[in-house]
């Protein structure tokens, strides 16, 4: 087993990509390794694209380690298409599960951004929590980056 780790800067935060055997295994916020392998490459490019507005769709291997009903969710978490959100609840009717359950494989998702757990929301349209990052600002932010939650907006009068 060969893991090698790279860190990237992005508006969240520098985010650590971790490859494992060939698939990327995990996404972590915080510095990390500076290792360098055509994976890793691959991966900085396109999530550095993500936050620059110029890529939707991630095209990378992943293999999240979880049980069976946690990669159902991640799978159903990757057909959430760039800047739409789903419910818990609209999850936990795709995987036979319940909204507390998807919640908590929401928090267990070992490669947010890439599987995208930030566009869960609450049945009420709340953020939800989310587990990268600073927490709730970090799923703010990557959700007002693909046009999908209302921006605050100050204007100063004069």
């Amino acid at each position: 087993m060969t893991r090698l780790s790279r860190s990237v800067e992005t508006p969240t935060g520098p985010v650590r990509l971790t490859e494992e055997d060939g698939s990327i295994v995990r996404v972590t916020w915080g510095q990390g390794g500076r290792d360098s392998s055509p994976l890793l490459d691959r991966a900085a490019t396109q999530l550095e694209a993500y936050f620059a507005g110029a890529l939707q769709r991630f095209d990378l291997p992943l293999r999240p380690f979880g049980s069976d009903f946690q990669r159902a969710v991640w799978r159903e978490m990757l057909r959430i298409p760039y800047g739409e959100t789903r419910s818990y609840g609209d999850l936990a009717k795709a995987t036979d599960g319940i909204a507390r359950a998807v919640g908590s494989a929401c928090g267990a998702n070992p490669i947010p951004i890439f599987i995208p757990c930030h566009r869960v929301l609450a049945a009420d349209k709340e953020l939800g929590g989310f587990s990268g990052g600073k927490g709730r600002e970090t799923k703010e932010q990557l959700l007002t980056l693909e046009g999908s939650w209302p921006v605050q907006h100050s204007f100063a009068f004069g």
